[in-house]
């Protein structure tokens, strides 16, 4: 079955900071000058920890005996319409599922959010969906689908012009500009990450579960 999760935020939206050959090129046949590029089209990721989890019967058991129904987030995809001022962003994935017991037919009903973050710290937006994971009588495997989606505004994930002149400009050999990464600047740092903000999907994990993977 497919879940949906529909993220409105004003201020969504993930600016991936790339360069035409690598971050911070030196390209000295033209001067020295740096080549930084950057998308209003979000990355979609998954967060450490969240992309799988294990229940366990009885549920306050945590012995690979006890262990009931594992599934785990895949085959993250993304899409993006950047035709306008307001960018619309999906993030899709497949969620894979095992059990033990295979008797008879069952259906689970897992949590998942979708968040987006500014900065890579500031959470701007989260909501939460639910994926249904049907298995059929004998089979010990199960297959859903999630999709989560946030609109971007394309002026909050653009660089302000000074500082993507700043970034972009060509210097030349020999000045003292030259051997400073614009990357490095406090202000150019914090106008991209101002900039910069990602759409993230994982089950919605319980403490202890978060404890699990973590340790496991």
């Amino acid at each position: 079955m497919n879940a949906r999760i529909a993220i409105v935020a004003a201020l969504a939206g993930l600016a991936a900071l790339g360069g035409c050959r690598s971050e911070g090129d030196i390209v000295v046949e033209q001067g020295v000058g740096i080549t930084a590029l950057r998308s209003v089209c979000p990355a979609v990721g998954v967060p450490d920890f969240t992309g799988d989890v294990t229940l366990f019967s009885p549920a306050d058991a945590r012995t690979a005996d006890a262990i009931d129904v594992t599934a785990a987030i895949t085959n993250v995809r993304s899409q993006c319409d950047e035709t306008g001022e307001q960018v619309y962003a999906t993030a899709t994935f497949d969620v894979i599922a095992s059990r033990t017991n295979t008797a008879g037919p069952r259906t689970v009903t897992l949590p998942y959010f979708a968040t987006v973050t500014r900065g890579g710290n500031s959470v701007v937006a989260k909501r939460i969906g639910t994926v249904e994971l049907t298995f059929a009588p004998g089979q010990a495997r199960a297959q859903a689908s999630g999709t989560a989606g946030a609109y971007v505004d394309r002026a909050e994930a653009t660089l302000p012009p000074e500082i993507r002149e700043r970034i972009t400009r060509r210097r030349r050999a020999g000045d003292q500009s030259a051997a400073i990464d614009p990357l490095t600047e406090p202000d150019v740092r914090a106008a991209i990450a101002r900039a910069t903000f990602e759409l993230l999907v994982g089950f919605q994990l319980t403490e202890d579960q978060l404890a699990y993977n973590a340790t496991r």
